[in-house]
């Protein structure tokens, strides 16, 4: 979720009153004066006085935002997004367990940082799943790690899927597990993370 703002804007030779959107990987204004532009592609970001001010391409552009939410924003467009790694808690400690294959390229970016194995010490779950078969032979293969890591099913967005959110809550709280994150995975997968009760 981003950051929202309703501001003055200067972009460039235009300025008025703007709502400015500061999302993960774009910052957006919305009004007379609209933009979507790459955080990344933003430079000489700084702050003056109660202005977060910086470059768009050749543009220069000032954002009166006052100079806490300035201070704020600046360190945001800083830092980079974070990986998909962490945001599903996987490091070089994990001890990971792949089930189904890979749906994108930033899954195997994410999975690359952890360790994976397929003994009893899997201390977290990446299952994805297309159907509810896939999603049987996931509950199928849970059963074989007593210590109940955490697991997360990553499957297709959108409507008119062979499997759905829905179906995959209802299907894991049935077996006694509890949904406690989501996480987007790609532009066409996301993922739900779910822990045994």
């Amino acid at each position: 979720m981003g950051r929202e703002a309703s501001c003055h804007c200067q972009w460039a030779g235009e300025s008025g009153q703007r709502q400015v959107l500061l999302e993960t990987h774009d910052l957006i204004v919305r009004g007379p004066i609209r933009r979507r532009v790459p955080i990344a592609s933003l430079t000489k970001v700084s702050v003056k006085g109660e202005q977060l001010t910086f470059r768009a391409g050749k543009e220069s552009v000032s954002l009166s935002l006052g100079s806490e939410l300035a201070t704020s924003w600046a360190k945001k467009i800083a830092a980079p997004p974070p990986t998909l790694a962490p945001k599903l808690g996987m490091s070089s400690e994990s001890h990971l367990l792949l089930i189904g294959e890979l749906s994108s390229s930033e899954l195997e970016t994410a999975t690359a940082e952890a360790g994976t194995m397929n003994s009893r010490e899997v201390n977290l779950i990446l299952a994805c799943v297309k159907t509810t078969s896939d999603l049987n032979h996931v509950l199928d293969r849970y059963v074989a790690y007593p210590s109940n890591p955490p697991v997360w099913i990553v499957y297709l967005k959108g409507p008119n899927k062979p499997i759905n959110e829905t179906e995959i809550r209802n299907t894991l709280r049935h077996e006694g597990f509890m949904d406690v994150k989501v996480a987007s995975v790609s532009a066409t997968h996301t993922a739900l993370r779910f822990i045994k009760r």
